[in-house]
């Protein structure tokens, strides 16, 4: 999924567009971040990009996709 690209509910009714996307070789799969309503965007609801004019289904989630495994040092005094 591509920047601009419509998102829709499942009658196909307009409800948000992608901002940014690209394949996320983490998660061996394509990743893609948009504005939705927040009625909308709760964690798993199902979403419907339009790509080159074909549906292609999506999963609302919380961000970060993949969870970091680093950590921040604390200061010792």
């Amino acid at each position: 999924m591509r920047e601009g690209a419509e998102l829709v509910d499942e009658s196909g009714c307009a409800m948000g567009h992608i901002t940014s996307g690209g394949f996320a070789p983490s998660l061996d799969a394509p990743i893609a971040m948009g504005y939705l309503p927040p009625s909308d965007a709760y964690e798993g609801a199902p979403v419907i990009a339009m790509v080159r004019g074909k549906p292609v289904s999506g999963t609302v989630v919380a961000m970060p996709f993949v969870p970091h495994r680093y950590f921040r040092k604390t200061k010792s005094s």
